[in-house]
């Protein structure tokens, strides 16, 4: 950050009085600006025992397979947020249902949070941002393929739920991946 989007005067790095971190204070108006991290939301969503899966059509990670999920927009609720990115990446229409799993990822400055999602008829297609969409047996889910490790543990905590026959929510953080340190996002 370079300007303040306040009065548009410089910024710099400092500790403002009364905080401990460093933040972006505006030197003219000294207004602070904040930078906290962004909230994803997704979904696991089932038809008859198979999972929806879409593969990327953008980056980063395109080509990869992921849960229907992204960044959640000002104004909505996060079960609204997993529904609409369902609808966006995979056409989708989804009922949200339990909470699944939070994943703090750190190096990203994000946080996902996973629903459990019921898709009541196997109606969907390809939405802008993916390649392909399909409906997957949790025996050919293509794990060497995943685009993220976050959709990784939701749906191994999903599977696992399922054949446990419970709904937990699970929580956890996650290191920068192998594939993360080598490219810059």
């Amino acid at each position: 950050m370079k300007y303040c989007n306040q009065c548009g005067g410089t910024v710099e790095l400092r500790i403002p009085a009364g905080d401990s971190r460093e933040r972006f204070v505006c030197v003219t108006c000294e207004v602070i600006h904040y930078q906290n991290p962004k909230m994803v939301a997704g979904c696991v969503a089932n038809y008859q025992g198979k999972i929806l899966l879409c593969k990327r059509a953008i980056e980063p990670r395109s080509g990869y397979w992921t849960i229907p999920a992204g960044f959640m927009e000002n104004e909505e609720s996060l079960p609204q947020a997993a529904a609409r990115e369902c609808m966006e990446e995979a056409l989708a229409s989804v009922e949200i249902q339990s909470l699944l799993a939070v994943v703090s990822l750190p190096y990203a400055h994000q946080v996902h949070i996973m629903f459990r999602a019921h898709l009541a008829e196997p109606i969907f297609g390809v939405g802008e941002e993916s390649l392909e969409v399909g409906l997957y047996d949790p025996d050919d889910i293509p794990w060497a393929d995943l685009a993220f490790p976050s959709v990784e543990y939701a749906l191994r905590q999903y599977l696992a739920d399922q054949a446990a026959g419970v709904q937990n929510v699970h929580i956890t953080d996650i290191d920068r991946p192998a594939w993360r340190k080598s490219t810059i996002i």
